[in-house]
């Protein structure tokens, strides 16, 4: 059976819609069939976790449990050298408020951290796991890169106008979402991923 005759069912545990908007971009260059869709009200699990692999799980068995779907979750943030692997885990609470609060506080932390000394990382876990919970898929992977003096860029969610991916000189919200999703943490793990599902379709 090749991967387009088959439509695969599945629930993100997530509710943030650009998440999914991403997803399904990647899951289109695969030819995969996907009917899949946010976490329904209710989706609020707790995130107890140290790791961000961890974190993923937690919200992967959560949108099982609620919609007895196979369910996808991914936990991802940034970790800054400077800062010893600071906001990590916790970057969406980093500082109440918006992204722009969160990258405000960032900026003004590594005000003094000059160039050379910025280093950085986006990571990505992703946790696939069956209807009744069983772990089918785990990945974790990290997009190196530092942390720009400014924001620029109008892509792109979250750090992405102040992150400067290795080997380029545009931030993340500089790139065009393709060029993004072939090459940050999130879009590897999900091609990574999406190998995965094409292989069991």
């Amino acid at each position: 059976m090749t991967v387009t005759e088959k439509e695969i069912e599945l629930t993100l545990g997530t509710t943030n819609a650009g998440k999914l908007k991403e997803f399904l971009a990647m899951a289109q260059e695969f030819h995969l069939k996907l009917n899949c869709h946010l976490a329904p009200p209710g989706f609020d699990p707790e995130e107890t976790g140290s790791t961000f692999e961890e974190n993923a799980l937690i919200k992967a068995k959560a949108a099982a449990s609620l919609t007895g779907q196979l369910s996808l979750a991914d936990d991802s943030g940034l970790t800054v050298e400077a800062l010893n692997g600071r906001p990590g885990i916790y970057s969406a609470r980093y500082a109440p408020g918006t992204d722009a609060d969160r990258r405000t506080k960032l900026l003004k932390e590594l005000a003094d951290v000059p160039a050379g000394k910025r280093q950085a990382a986006f990571v990505c876990a992703l946790a696939l796991v069956s209807a009744d919970g069983q772990v089918l898929f785990s990945r974790q992977v990290e997009w190196p890169g530092e942390i720009a003096f400014q924001e620029k860029g109008e892509h792109g969610f979250g750090f992405d106008p102040i992150f400067v991916p290795e080997g380029h000189t545009l931030t993340a919200a500089q790139l065009s979402p393709a060029v993004k999703n072939q090459i940050s943490h999130r879009g590897v793990a999900f091609q990574q991923l999406l190998s995965y599902l094409a292989g069991q379709s």
